[in-house]
This record gives C-alpha cells, structure tokens and sequence, in this order.
C-alpha cells in the first residue's frame, strides 16, 4: 500500500463571500465564485442554485465543504450582522 505524505485537500467549485451591503435602499447581497472566478450577486440561496446550474454544476448538498464554501455565514446568512458599538 503506497499512502502520500499529505492528503489532498480539494478547493470547492463554488465560494460565496460575506454578505454586503449595497447602495443604499438596495438589498443586501453575496459575492459569488465558481473556480475562482465572479460571476453573480446571489440575494438568495436560490440565485446561488442557479448560477451553479448554469455553469452546469450540480449541488446535492449545500452543506458540503467540497462542494460549496460559505464564508462570513452559512447558507441562511443574508442579512448583515449588526455592528458592535
């Protein structure tokens, strides 16, 4: 049996970046990326879907860190945190 020194690590496909707050007046929104490269502002889990399915990927679980990596919040976050004063 022949084993690595490291294991691999795989990079998900698809990375959605911290909520932002937009103009004003306008809804707050998450950077999208699939392989590393921006492609929408996703207002809803659903856009994410979406975008993934047009780049032909499918998503069986958005919980899944190969598949999918939520940053600043999980795939309910889309409000900004309130700020500390």
């Amino acid at each position: 049996m022949t084993e690595i020194a490291s294991p691999f690590i795989s990079q998900p496909r698809i990375l959605v970046l911290g909520v932002m707050t937009g103009k004003p007046g306008a809804p707050p929104f998450r950077i999208v990326e699939i392989d590393g490269e921006v492609v929408c502002q996703a207002r809803a889990i659903t856009d994410v879907l979406e975008v993934a399915a047009s780049h032909g990927i499918k998503v069986h679980d958005l919980d899944d860190p190969a598949v999918v990596c939520w940053v600043g919040g999980d795939k309910f976050t889309w409000r900004p945190r309130p700020s500390r004063r």
